[in-house]
């Protein structure tokens, strides 16, 4: 995958890729940006493909992000209360 491909898909996910608790929500937002990526890259010229090539299934990625971003969310909340 070409650099441009790789800056612009962690700057994307870095911008849109927000915690989201439900598993049933994540699978749902995962769904959407990952729709939204293809879009924005096929904009800015770099085609799916590239992505795909390097990251596999973009869904994937993004749902797995979103997850960390749970679980960190989730354990920044957790030690927050702890030190209450």
């Amino acid at each position: 995958m070409s650099e441009h491909a790789i800056e612009f898909l962690r700057g994307w996910i870095g911008e849109k890729v927000h915690c989201q608790h439900s598993p049933v929500k994540i699978e749902k937002q995962a769904e959407t940006l990952a729709k939204e990526c293809a879009a924005k890259a096929a904009e800015v010229g770099i085609p799916l493909e590239d992505i795909q090539e390097e990251v596999g299934d973009i869904q994937e990625l993004i749902a797995s992000r979103l997850e960390e971003a749970a679980e960190a969310d989730q354990s920044n909340e957790n030690s927050g209360k702890t030190s209450e």
